[in-house]
């Protein structure tokens, strides 16, 4: 018989390393194996670079991809097929998306809201342009081949993945960034009201969501200490970055860290954040890569509505491409998604997995010298897919429901059997040296 004393301590200690024994969350601490899985492949991945874009639905960047599941057309709510037009990405407008979009989208006809979506009510959105709409139906539509020619190039070099969904239903940005780094927002909602971290203080709030996804549910403050794969990597004596860009030393709206008061008020932050964005490509042509990085975009790099910018897609092609022309190369494995739909339309319903999931469809590319080459998976993906890739690679354990309910792409989307690939330059018009001479920029995103 083992002794329960002895096995008291063990998961003890457990709990002290991973700091699984404080956050408030629903889920902070759910699902955590005490023995961490190892794969195959453990040794030959590195490096792993997670480059985060903004508010793009797969159907919206990649309509008529060859082998993935996209429609050129979808219903509205009164029952009419609406064909999708072309919109580019440098719009001066935005579309609602947050938990009230997506449950007018979703249109659903289940018991709890937002399930068994039928998709056919993104209509029902509102739109920035009003009365100056390019089409009578802006929420329907695609970008443009022609502006996005790195994305489907990486796409057939590597693996294109049609079946990723957000790990939050909401839409929203905020939400998503928690969940890329922590598996789970502290069962959080929409957008806070104020500062989007700990600087804000007390009177910065957002509200929470209830498990039969009422909302509101209560509020907490834009500031909590849930454990991020993070706290875990700095366990494990393995280095990580976070790329943002920062003004007067508080890191934009998208940097998921400055919302954990442990890491925003101790030493990750001023040595774990990289401002700006553009200082990976200058990290990794000094050879100082990191082992896990996070990388956002400016919002003229973002593909974000509103921002009049298509630089995104040479930005992220130029992230690859010194990466792959790099000595890190050949032990790398960097994924690229969209952090939220951004309120436009794609045809595939969400699964409902818990009171906060699934959100819609999202674009993913995983690059990598062992992903498959030209390969369209059609595995069932979320945020917590990609954490769950890194805590296999290092040893490390799951964070919370997200990441152990996930799929990992590895089975899927990698053949570790073969030799790494010799990396192939992905065409851009703009290069590295254009976005390291880029100037800053300080527009506030998603102020609903």
């Amino acid at each position: 018989m083992r002794n329960a004393c002895a096995d008291a301590i063990l998961i003890a200690l457990v709990c002290t390393i991973l700091s699984a024994c404080g956050g408030s969350g629903a889920f902070t601490n759910a699902a955590r194996p005490l023995t961490p899985f190892r794969p195959a492949s453990a040794g030959k991945i590195q490096h792993v670079v997670i480059i985060i874009q903004e508010n793009r639905s797969f159907n919206n960047l990649f309509a008529g991809y060859p082998g993935a599941k996209t429609r050129e057309w979808g219903y509205n709510t009164s029952g009419h097929k609406v064909r999708l037009k072309a919109i580019g990405l440098a719009t001066t407008w935005d579309i609602e998306h947050n938990s009230a979009a997506f449950f007018s989208s979703c249109n659903g006809t289940g018991s709890i809201r937002g399930t068994d979506c039928r998709m056919n009510g993104f209509n029902n959105e509102s739109v920035g342009c009003k009365s100056h709409c390019p089409t009578k139906y802006p929420q329907y539509a695609y970008v443009p081949r022609a502006e996005i020619k790195p994305y489907w190039a990486i796409a057939r070099q590597y693996v294109l993945a049609d079946q990723m969904y957000s790990s939050n239903f909401d839409g929203s940005s905020f939400v998503s960034h928690q969940y890329i780094i922590a598996g789970q927002a502290e069962s959080s909602v929409n957008y806070p009201h104020g500062a989007w971290g700990c600087r804000g203080g007390p009177g910065d709030h957002i509200w929470k969501v209830g498990p039969q996804r009422q909302i509101p549910d209560g509020t907490e403050e834009v500031c909590w200490d849930a454990t991020t794969l993070g706290d875990e990597l700095d366990a494990g004596g393995i280095s990580w970055a976070y790329y943002a860009e920062t003004s007067s030393g508080y890191s934009s709206r998208w940097n998921g860290y400055q919302v954990i008061k442990h890491i925003y008020d101790g030493s990750d932050w001023k040595k774990d954040m990289r401002s700006p964005p553009s200082q990976i490509l200058k990290d990794v042509g000094d050879g100082q890569l990191r082992t896990v990085s996070w990388v956002t975009p400016t919002g003229a790099n973002s593909d974000h509505a509103g921002f009049k910018s298509k630089t995104g897609p040479d930005w992220v092609a130029s992230v690859v491409n010194i990466i792959g022309e790099s000595k890190y190369w050949d032990s790398s494995a960097i994924f690229i998604f969209w952090d939220d739909y951004g309120g436009w339309y794609d045809p595939e319903p969400p699964a409902y997995v818990d009171y906060d999931g699934l959100g819609f469809r999202l674009p993913m590319l995983i690059v990598s010298p062992y992903a498959k080459k030209g390969y369209v998976s059609h595995v069932h993906y979320e945020h917590g897919s990609i954490l769950k890739f890194v805590e296999d690679q290092f040893g490390l354990a799951q964070l919370a429901v997200s990441d152990a309910r996930a799929n990992s792409p590895e089975a899927d989307a990698f053949d570790f059997n073969q030799p790494p690939r010799k990396f192939k330059i992905i065409p851009t018009t703009l290069d590295a040296h254009y976005f390291l001479q880029q100037p800053p920029d300080y527009r506030i995103p998603d102020n609903e």
